[in-house]
């Protein structure tokens, strides 16, 4: 399997693809949305259909929030326009340039960083108020080292909220799936350079395509409890057109503390 870094130069390389291919999540929002962001009307997406619940949020105003690995000009803007402090953090240069489309557009200030989401240590310790991160990790290898540095760089009493695959969509043949049939082919977790075959692999790399990894649930939600995170609230969601989500949700999404005591009080409820 390709060293980290070269899969995240790969992967830096894939995604600025993406944005010129008009991927979805590469598309910024318009003018009317940050029109209605700035009194106050506004969601986001942590996954692709159920928008994040506002009291997962509390108070936007003069907060210091980083969208992680969150750039296409997206969530950024909007959560700038609501009144936030916002770093946007991201691997490809042209979904930052989507981000800084927007703000140029609409005169918001956004701090732009590329970057590793792994690795904040450009970020002192305790810097943000709220964390931001959609689905995205499933483009790193190791998903322990994002929990752990969002926790570094979040104030007690901050949030994470984190959008991710559920790990058993990779369980099924690609080819199969696109052809709405289910089979299972690869073992969880699962690695695209090591569990494609090297026929499919090339095909993907020829393509493009960003190279994917699949986390266990304990990676994922067990990996932010041992960072030292307490989970308040989760949800599950589903692709719109992909064949695992007819039969269970293909996301999950969580709403997760860094307490500033040892225990969880009442008032930090969801």
């Amino acid at each position: 399997m390709p060293s980290d870094p070269d899969i995240r130069t790969y992967n830096r390389g894939a995604w600025d693809l993406e944005v010129a291919r008009g991927n979805p999540w590469t598309k910024p929002v318009t003018p009317e949305v940050i029109a209605q962001a700035r009194i106050g009307n506004w969601s986001v997406l942590l996954t692709e259909c159920e928008p994040v619940p506002r009291n997962w949020f509390g108070a936007m105003l003069d907060r210091d929030l980083l969208c992680l690995a969150s750039g296409g000009g997206q969530q950024g803007p909007i959560f700038a326009a609501a009144g936030a402090r916002v770093t946007v953090l991201d691997n490809s240069p042209r979904q930052l340039a989507q981000d800084r489309f927007v703000a140029d557009r609409d005169r918001l200030t956004l701090q732009l960083v590329e970057g590793d989401m792994a690795d904040l240590s450009q970020f002192a310790k305790e810097s943000f108020d709220l964390v931001f991160h959609p689905v995205s990790n499933c483009f790193v290898p190791d998903v322990r080292p994002v929990w752990r540095e969002a926790f570094r760089v979040l104030r007690p009493g901050g949030r994470l909220l984190a959008g991710f695959l559920n790990p058993a969509i990779y369980l099924f043949d690609i080819d199969e799936v696109d052809h709405g049939e289910l089979v299972v082919r690869h073992p969880i977790p699962y690695e695209d350079p090591r569990d494609l075959s090297p026929t499919r692999l090339a095909r993907l790399q020829a393509e493009g395509q960003p190279l994917e990894f699949s986390r266990t649930l304990t990676e994922q939600i067990g990996g932010q409890l041992e960072a030292g995170f307490v989970l308040l609230h989760m949800y599950e969601d589903r692709h719109t057109d992909f064949a695992p989500a007819r039969y269970f949700p293909t996301y999950l999404a969580t709403c997760a503390l860094k307490p500033d005591t040892q225990h969880l009080t009442e008032r930090d409820a969801v």
